[in-house]
């Protein structure tokens, strides 16, 4: 009876047996000017976070404090927030959250190839120095709340030795994600990456059961998975395209349902899951904050979403004039300064200064923006160390600012960059003049 009893599996020791590796080096080209200084996991969020943000702290919350974070592109400033924001877990305590640079490993030419060869160019660190059993692979650039242990217990429980977290997602969406089918008791049946027409769900024919990009693997298994995936023909080095069609043909390959571990609901109890690779999507997911009962919850402090915060002192807002609207579903995080100015349906992130008569709508205004006099701001994302001119009008003539300014791919949502400011103003941009 004792043995069987010691033999069932508890979420503290599965953490203390689990390696996470968090992949953070992807350029994020959907987003342009917005990730051209900056990886994507790096890009600023919700007033005053950072995206990676959600990824480590769901780690925290899920007690799984043996982190390795893979960059490659643009990584200054992901490596920089890493050093400052998160660097206090006791490593005496075999806790840690290691930066794991891009390395050549093949040869001097050869960098990651896929999120595949990430892991497996780091594979005799992961083997030799961190000795895991399990290996919880996840993507640093998504937003939501979940309890990765739910999902490792699952895996175990299951006799897994891969494991995907999957979320239901509309069919039309599907295209984007890698599609599955499961069996009643969610082992995966059928796999396809970004399908042309996506499989519909069972009784469920507007939807589709789509891989999150989260997955759990039998430490072991991935090793092996890895080295037969290097040496296989026309090889993708991915994740989606090739370890886990491998895993399917194995048989050993189960799905997690998301629902099974959210830890952040909208107030109809739906999951919230967003993937913020596009324009449109980054201000989208920033703008669902703003609401008095947002989707995502980011004041809920049972399960917080911590972050490296600038250290500013109170925002200040100044009216004289009663004929101006003023701040209304809002975030305006610190040091901001505010004069005469109406601000509505817009996140706003440290130290902004916007001056009289100005006018922000439906806007996302990233740290240490100046808006001038008399501006009007709709439907705009502005990054980092813009200055905004007297008189300038953004969102108002869509055919105007495709000429100026990034257009996203619905025509939604405009992004303004310092660079694109100067070339309006005649100045030659050659880099540059600041790391984000």
């Amino acid at each position: 009876m004792s043995n069987s009893i010691s033999k069932v599996p508890n979420k503290y020791d599965l953490a203390k047996e689990t390696l996470v590796l968090i992949l953070a080096g992807g350029r994020g080209s959907r987003l342009y000017e917005l990730t051209d200084k900056r990886a994507k996991p790096a890009l600023y969020f919700g007033g005053n976070r950072r995206i990676i943000d959600f990824a480590l702290s769901n780690c925290l919350n899920s007690n799984l404090n043996r982190i390795g974070v893979v960059t490659q592109y643009a990584a200054h400033s992901l490596l920089r927030h890493l050093q400052t924001g998160w660097s206090f877990l006791p490593q005496e305590r075999g806790e840690f959250i290691d930066m794991l640079p891009a390395r050549q490993q093949i040869d001097d030419n050869t960098w990651y190839r896929g999120t595949a060869d990430a892991v497996y160019q780091n594979m005799a660190i992961i083997r030799n120095h961190y000795r895991p059993k399990y290996i919880l692979i996840l993507a640093g650039d998504h937003i939501y709340k979940m309890d990765y242990s739910q999902m490792l217990l699952d895996h175990v429980n299951s006799g897994a030795k891969c494991t995907v977290g999957c979320i239901e997602v509309p069919r039309e969406d599907a295209r984007e994600f890698g599609v599955m089918a499961v069996n009643e008791n969610l082992k995966v049946k059928a796999f396809v990456e970004k399908p042309a027409d996506p499989p519909a769900m069972v009784g469920k024919p507007n939807s589709s059961l789509a891989s999150m990009g989260i997955y759990v693997f039998d430490a072991e298994y991935l090793y092996h998975s890895l080295e037969r995936t290097v040496v296989t023909p026309n090889t993708s080095h991915d994740f989606g395209k090739d370890v886990i069609p491998m895993a399917l043909e194995d048989g050993v390959l189960y799905a997690h349902p998301f629902d099974r571990s959210c830890m952040g609901r909208n107030t109809d109890g739906a999951i919230y899951w967003r993937d913020v690779g596009t324009l449109d999507s980054f201000w989208q997911s920033n703008i669902d904050l703003v609401s008095e009962e947002p989707q995502l919850d980011i004041y809920d402090q049972s399960w917080p979403i911590r972050g490296n915060p600038a250290q500013t002192y109170p925002s200040k807002f100044f009216y004289d004039s009663g004929a101006c609207k003023q701040v209304d579903n809002s975030l305006i995080s610190g040091g901001c300064i505010v004069r005469n100015a109406s601000i509505s349906y817009s996140v706003l992130f440290d130290n902004i200064k916007i001056n009289d008569g100005s006018t922000i709508e439906y806007s996302v205004v990233l740290p240490q923006v100046t808006v001038g006099k008399d501006c009007v701001l709709k439907r705009c994302i502005i990054d980092r160390h813009v200055t905004i001119p007297d008189g300038m009008q953004i969102g108002v003539d869509l055919e105007l600012d495709s000429k100026r300014f990034r257009i996203s791919s619905t025509g939604k949502v405009i992004l303004v960059t310092p660079s694109m400011l100067k070339k309006l103003e005649g100045q030659d941009v050659f880099s540059e003049e600041h790391l984000d």
